[in-house]
């Protein structure tokens, strides 16, 4: 363990220490989030704190090699060198997009030759979970992946919008995966707990917390599509080269029942926020019949934030939610399946109600239309915005800045 904490440590101290750098260069190239209607933020600031991130990640990477307990995972190098490509491919195209808002079709295509990437460097999805059916030949192997590499980017991609969201949902979902990684490990090999899954993983965390300094609220700088992509991209190597070794799995974990479906269930559990947020937003971009690439305000997070939670509520609920199934999926795996249950539904019971808080404190304060004194106060309320908005939809000139 100690030693993916050297590299977990190098990651994060990489990137909050070159995230400030990496800012005033944004600035200066004016790298800016410009304030649209469907945004949170109400103040220009740069982009491009992925950057950072990916550089932290790196240099993980680079420590790893240089320690002996984990040089192992470096005799095979084709899938790092995929890693890194794809890494390096969605950097420079979240850059772009950053910089010059390019077209969805262009950063599609992008995503698209990540995942090829991957599944040339023999990262791809080769088992599914139920049954350990291998999946088909080559070809539909390919194909499940690039779909998987995608949806998972636009995924996390989708839910920035937040400050500190991406971040801490990747390291909230990246220490669940640690964890199961590791602790399979030694249950495989108690002598040797090195593992690519692991490793990687630990990367991610160190580069997430890293960042979060600079990015919670109020931030100081975003991460950008640059950052969004990234987490997005590493997260899902990591559940595909999950699926390379499933064969030590089965016989591991072959005497309990829940846990053998964990090694996929898991990575979408630790997902499952920013996966349902993209599924949802498909949707409804589909049902009015645009792309469903086109931004809109209609992200978990907006909701929350227009039933009344302040930004940094949302965000902490949001961490809950992703911490819940995560962690609770996690669970299943190392102990008995009976408290895990209980224990989830009483962590459910008490997120659902502190999602609900803002919604039922807003209905506690409702004023009685049968109390005169709460009648005419909600009346007074409702005549002020009324003898105000009047002038300035009569006579007032459009300010050509709003516009």
């Amino acid at each position: 363990m100690v030693y993916f904490l050297i590299v977990l440590s190098v990651s994060g101290l990489v990137t909050y220490v070159l995230t400030p750098p990496v800012r005033r260069l944004g600035l200066r190239l004016g790298i800016y989030t410009p304030i649209r209607s469907r945004d949170i933020h109400t103040e220009v600031k740069p982009r491009w704190g992925g950057v950072a991130i990916y550089l932290g990640m790196v240099a993980g990477l680079i420590a790893a090699a240089t320690i002996p307990y984990l040089s192992g995972l470096f005799s095979d190098l084709t899938p790092v060198i995929g890693l890194l490509a794809a890494m390096t491919l969605v950097l420079v195209t979240g850059m772009a997009d950053d910089a010059w808002d390019i077209h969805w079709v262009l950063k599609l295509a992008a995503q698209i030759a990540c995942g090829l990437i991957l599944v040339l460097h023999d990262i791809r999805l080769e088992v599914m979970p139920v049954g350990w059916l291998g999946v088909g030949g080559p070809a539909l192997q390919g194909a499940l992946t690039v779909f998987l590499v995608v949806m998972t980017i636009n995924a996390f991609n989708f839910i920035d919008g937040l400050d500190g969201l991406v971040a801490g949902v990747a390291a909230i979902g990246g220490s669940a995966f640690f964890f199961y990684s590791y602790l399979l490990t030694l249950s495989i090999n108690e002598f040797d707990a090195s593992n690519l899954v692991t490793l990687l993983m630990a990367v991610l965390i160190g580069s997430c917390l890293g960042f979060l300094p600079h990015n919670f609220h109020p931030s100081k700088v975003f991460m950008g599509d640059t950052g969004a992509m990234l987490l997005g991209l590493v997260m899902v190597s990591g559940a595909l080269i999950v699926t390379g070794s499933l064969d030590l799995h089965e016989e591991t974990f072959r005497f309990r029942n829940i846990p053998a479906y964990m090694p996929m269930l898991l990575p979408l559990a630790v997902m499952i926020l920013p996966l349902l947020d993209l599924i949802l937003a498909v949707i409804r971009r589909t049902a009015r019949r645009s792309s469903p690439f086109s931004p809109d305000r209609g992200h978990l997070h907006h909701k929350l934030i227009d039933s009344g939670f302040t930004h940094p509520q949302a965000v902490l609920l949001l961490y809950l939610w992703a911490g819940l199934f995560a962690f609770g999926s996690v669970s299943f795996n190392f102990l008995p399946w009976q408290l895990v249950l209980v224990l989830m539904l009483l962590a459910l019971g008490a997120a659902i109600v502190l999602s609900k808080g803002s919604w039922l404190r807003r209905a506690l304060q409702q004023p009685d239309p049968a109390d005169p004194t709460d009648a005419e106060a909600a009346a007074q309320t409702r005549a002020v915005p009324q003898t105000r908005a009047a002038p300035q939809s009569q006579d007032a000139e459009p300010d050509p800045e709003r516009t």
